[in-house]
């Protein structure tokens, strides 16, 4: 093994990068720390860099293409939209991901913390308690759970784990999943409906898809005028789902009656210097969280030994547990 083979953490907000440092420095190779946060700074510190982790930081065809070592790239997490993977298959670069179990039952219970927060009014009820106002009219109008329709956008485990938590409430569930046999739906007690039944007819609709290029700004204007007037929109997956302008007018406007996202659409965590001046801010019908759904201590453990781990694996010359693409099998894996 080549002791100065070297593995690049592209950006971490971890605090630090000891757990992937003990793992990687104890199979002989070496660990270098970055934040990066664009491709052409991923470029710079990672150019000959045999291995690259990222949490944001993209690793698009422009980085690939500048890679002299390259043989890995390991996300932090499930989806891959930050990296170009068929650039890295034609490199012959191993691509891995975690599985989604690494934070299921996490994402899956702050999507229905927020769907019951913005349902039952606990932020406006807290706020207005605060200042001194003690009425439960406060939260008018406030519907009862049971008996509306809870729906889902794909039925991935995360979002079959949130279904078979939301059915104790007494609602019904419905999901759209184009990937999906509807009898797969159907055997889980949920019920299969296409794209447009689900948005015109969900009092509660929680966005559970990977973002893709079929899923960007899938929920625009028009998307969100199909909705109810009454619903609320949950998203617990990636901000660029939904536009931001489309939901602000949305909520402006009570085209829908509220919102709840785990993300925005610019992704504060990829810039350096974010400023909190997006719109949605100013609304008391939306409640923000920043990126957080995945994270408990164990999860954020969990996957950061996952990503290390696989990276080491890879250039041990050993198959990743979790690859998305698969160059071992096509014999493509660069040496």
């Amino acid at each position: 093994m080549n002791s100065r083979e070297t593995v690049l953490v592209a950006d971490y907000d971890f605090g630090d990068v000891d757990v992937e440092r003990a793992i990687i420095e104890k199979a002989g190779f070496n660990l270098i720390a970055a934040q990066c946060k664009t491709e052409d700074e991923v470029i710079e510190k990672g150019r000959d860099a045999d291995g690259v982790l990222t949490q944001y930081a993209r690793v698009g065809k422009k980085a690939i293409a500048a890679f002299s070592r390259c043989r890995v790239i390991a996300r932090y997490g499930t989806g891959v939209d930050i990296v170009d993977v068929d650039a890295a298959t034609q490199r012959g670069i191993q691509v891995t991901n975690a599985p989604n179990d690494w934070c299921a039952d996490e994402v899956a219970d702050h999507a229905l913390t927020l769907w019951l927060t913005a349902a039952r009014k606990i932020v406006p009820y807290d706020r207005a308690t605060r200042n001194g106002e003690w009425h439960w009219q406060t939260g008018r109008p406030i519907g009862r759970l049971r008996g509306r329709v809870f729906g889902l956008l794909s039925f991935g485990s995360i979002a079959r784990n949130i279904a078979e938590k939301a059915k104790g409430f007494g609602v019904e569930v419905w999901a759209y999943d184009p990937f999906m046999d509807e009898d797969e739906i159907l055997v889980r007690g949920v019920r299969p409906v296409s794209l447009d039944e689900l948005v015109a007819g969900a009092d509660y609709l929680v966005i559970q898809s990977p973002l893709t290029a079929d899923t960007h700004h899938l929920f625009d204007e028009d998307r969100l005028r199909q909705m109810k007037r009454s619903a609320i929109l949950i998203n617990t997956a990636r901000g660029p789902i939904v536009s931001d302008r489309a939901l602000h007018r949305a909520l402006v406007e009570g085209w829908i009656a509220g919102a709840a996202l785990d993300d925005l659409e610019e992704e504060p965590a990829k810039q350096r210097d974010w400023k909190a001046d997006n719109p949605l801010f100013q609304l008391d019908n939306v409640i923000i969280t920043p990126h957080a759904a995945y994270y408990s201590e164990e999860s954020i453990r969990t996957v950061r030994q996952i990503a290390a781990s696989e990276a080491v694996r890879v250039l041990s010359g050993q198959r990743p547990l979790s690859p998305v693409n698969d160059v071992f099998a096509a014999g493509e894996l660069r040496h």
